[in-house]
């Protein structure tokens, strides 16, 4: 599944960007870099938006196309920040063969917002992961990082009714 990048307004602040730049500075002449780089950077904003990507890029000398190629590829970088309701579907084989697939479908219909995005609000984000470990409860969700399990599609509107 393709990450979309969303229209959330960057909030970075100056000593997030100062922690940054601490970071690029400790792997300066490293080679293979640009994965803790990236990583810390997620630690320190919770997601690389674009304007990280470009600090990253401007003082590490990597392509600014390069780091978004990676960002985008790996599973583990978030383009967009959590919405305050953070939905995300398992999409692991065990969830996926019980449905998971539906799931997300219908939690993109109800919260009007795409799969990997969070919405121009920043109220809700939506997210397809990989196995939880949850699989006995196939096929699961979380919000916030709680676990529902044992779902079908017609689930969605009761469970996400709580949040809306």
């Amino acid at each position: 599944m393709k990450k979309k990048l969303t229209t959330v307004d960057f909030r970075g602040t100056a000593e997030q960007e100062a922690k940054l730049l601490e970071v690029i500075a400790k792997y300066d002449g490293v080679q293979g870099k640009m994965m803790p780089i990236l990583q810390e950077a997620q630690e320190i904003y919770g997601y690389l938006p674009i304007q990280v990507q470009k600090i990253i890029a401007e003082k590490t000398g990597i392509p600014a196309e390069q780091i978004y190629g990676v960002v985008s590829f790996y599973s583990q970088f978030k383009l967009n920040p959590d919405g305050e309701v953070a939905v995300a579907v398992c999409l692991g084989t065990a969830c996926y063969v019980k449905g998971s697939g539906d799931i997300i479908d219908e939690c993109a219909r109800i919260l009007n917002v795409a799969v990997g995005s969070t919405s121009a609000d920043g109220r809700y984000s939506l997210e397809a992961t990989r196995c939880i470990g949850a699989c006995g409860l196939a096929p699961v969700l979380t919000i916030n990082g709680e676990v529902y399990g044992r779902l079908v599609a017609k689930d969605m509107a009761g469970i996400l009714a709580k949040y809306m």
